[in-house]
């Protein structure tokens, strides 16, 4: 059996945890950020988890 190739560009936006949850960023913290008040951006900074319907195609993408 053949080695699964990793997607390289889900490889640079999320990470596994030790636990095997799939860790992600939040988005809109790019730009346009002197419209959003100072606690969303605050919240923006911190990293989220992917749902549980999504952590499926995730994990075929990064497999290791």
């Amino acid at each position: 059996m053949p080695k699964i190739k990793t997607h390289r560009g889900a490889a640079k936006r999320f990470k596994k945890t030790g636990s095997g949850k799939i860790k992600r960023s939040k988005a809109y913290h790019s730009h346009l950020l002197g419209d959003k008040s100072p606690k969303r951006k605050r919240g923006l900074r911190k990293s989220g988890l992917v749902s549980e319907q999504e952590t499926k195609n995730i994990t075929r993408l990064i497999p290791y």
